[in-house]
């Protein structure tokens, strides 16, 4: 079985030690139904919202090594998760500017983690260019091009 595609999303929340329920809990339910069933994961889709910040902790851990899902690798979960959200955005499962705010938080969050800076230069440039006629992150970028270079961008990560 393979695990369901918002996995990425909860192993990145895990290694941030982001430990937000509604997520938590949306994911646990989602593996439900895919098939996948341990003690701890039926728990943690049971839960409710607003849950202690130790307990998700640690049976939010549980949960990730009775699956077997590794987090240890930076690069692999990050890689991943902007991945996840970048076939969102193509999809139209999620609003661009959403994905490209979540990835620059995940960027500062990381203390600049590079491979995610083109990510931070677009999304301040086309900030810039909701208000202002300039932008100053990336040459050659105005409001003539700015959604066509978002959306050539996705899908470049798309193709990983």
């Amino acid at each position: 079985m393979v695990p369901v595609a918002s996995t990425s999303k909860v192993l990145t929340y895990k290694m941030l030690d982001r430990l937000t329920d509604g997520v938590w809990i949306d994911w646990a339910y989602e593996m439900l139904l895919a098939g996948f069933e341990t003690d701890n994961l039926l728990i943690l889709a049971g839960m409710g919202q607003e849950r202690e910040y130790f307990e998700m902790r640690t049976l939010t851990a549980k949960v990730l090594a009775e699956l077997k899902l590794d987090y240890s690798n930076t690069d692999k979960v990050i890689i991943d998760y902007v991945i996840y959200l970048s076939k969102q955005a193509t999809n139209g499962e999620m609003p661009p500017f959403e994905v490209f705010s979540e990835v620059t938080d995940i960027y500062i969050e990381m203390d600049y983690y590079e491979p995610l800076q083109q990510f931070y230069l677009l999304y301040f440039a086309r900030e810039d260019l909701l208000h202002d006629e300039v932008q100053w992150y990336i040459n050659g970028v105005d409001r003539s091009n700015i959604d066509q270079m978002i959306i050539d961008y996705f899908k470049e990560w798309t193709r990983f």
